[in-house]
């Protein structure tokens, strides 16, 4: 009986259904060409074991095709942990011919750690997402404590690298020489400030984030907490320019597994935003600025 099941299996593997899929559907955008080989031998396989005779209905054959999406996609979010990029592409989905519907397949233990918390922060708290030199997503919360009796001092805690002091120094530096137009002027001076950038991913790198830290001071000296699950990108300059993100789909994508419901970005990067996978563009409401106050007054929800 061995045997004649050995024959059987050599002759099925004569056959080829690779190709079994396409007349009912078509493979997503995010699968390259090895993800979509791999794919298809699956089903390949599936079909020859369980219909030798080669006759297999168009619902079992999208059983197979997300079976075997689930199967790729779970080698390609473990090959994302590693945090290159070259493995960010891993919405996978499919475009079913009958309804032009394009269905996303995801695997139960897709996501982070939840770093981004889903509640609140207190106020002078905020997320943020920065490149590192090695060109990997680094997540920070910046937090800002302010203290009674002072003089408006600034003071850094932890052991923040010089690109990390710069980008805090640059974001208070503005917000004294702007505090009148700002509306905080007589907060400012009257009261010292802690700033702690916390790495969140453990990566060592800098937070090339002045945005997110002029959100974290505005919010600390207003005393009013930021909108829930939200993360901040961007950087400023002295005069208050706002310094794009080079790319939004990797911060994007590593805020979404993280617990990212919503993202301040600046509207330079609105064209970038067509380029962000269809999974993170339902999960993660963009709100777009173009000027720092705009970028607090909406992470605190007043806009």
């Amino acid at each position: 009986m061995v045997d004649y099941l050995a024959e059987a299996f050599r002759e099925l593997h004569k056959h080829n259904h690779t190709d079994a899929i396409d007349a009912h559907f078509s493979l997503g955008a995010h699968l390259n060409s090895r993800d979509a080989k791999a794919v298809r031998k699956t089903i390949s396989g599936l079909v020859k074991l369980l219909h030798p005779h080669g006759e297999v209905t168009r619902d079992e054959l999208r059983g197979y095709l997300e079976f075997a999406l689930e199967g790729r996609r779970r080698v390609k979010e473990q090959l994302k942990k590693l945090g290159s990029f070259e493995y960010y592409q891993t919405s996978f989905s499919y475009l079913d011919h009958e309804t032009m519907h394009e269905h996303f397949v995801g695997v139960p233990e897709e996501g982070g750690r939840d770093l981004i918390s889903a509640d609140p922060l207190p106020a002078g708290s905020v997320y943020t997402a920065t490149f590192t030199e090695e060109d990997k997503v680094a997540l920070h919360r910046i937090e800002v404590s302010k203290i009674a009796n002072g003089t408006g001092k600034l003071r850094t805690t932890g052991l923040p690298d010089s690109a990390t002091k710069m980008a805090i120094t640059t974001a208070y530096d503005y917000m004294r020489a702007r505090s009148r137009e700002l509306g905080i002027e007589n907060e400012l001076h009257r009261y010292d400030y802690h700033v702690q950038a916390v790495d969140l991913t453990g990566s060592g790198q800098s937070a090339r984030a002045g945005v997110a830290f002029f959100v974290a001071m505005y919010s600390a000296i207003k005393e009013r907490p930021p909108c829930a699950a939200l993360i901040v990108l961007g950087d400023l300059t002295i005069q208050g320019n706002i310094l794009p993100m080079r790319s939004l789909t990797e911060p994007l994508q590593v805020a979404m597994d993280n617990g990212a419901k919503r993202a301040l970005i600046p509207v330079e990067n609105k064209r970038s935003f067509l380029e962000v996978a269809g999974d993170v563009v339902e999960r993660v409401d963009p709100i777009f600025y173009s000027e720092p106050l705009a970028a607090a007054l909406k992470a605190l929800g007043v806009e």
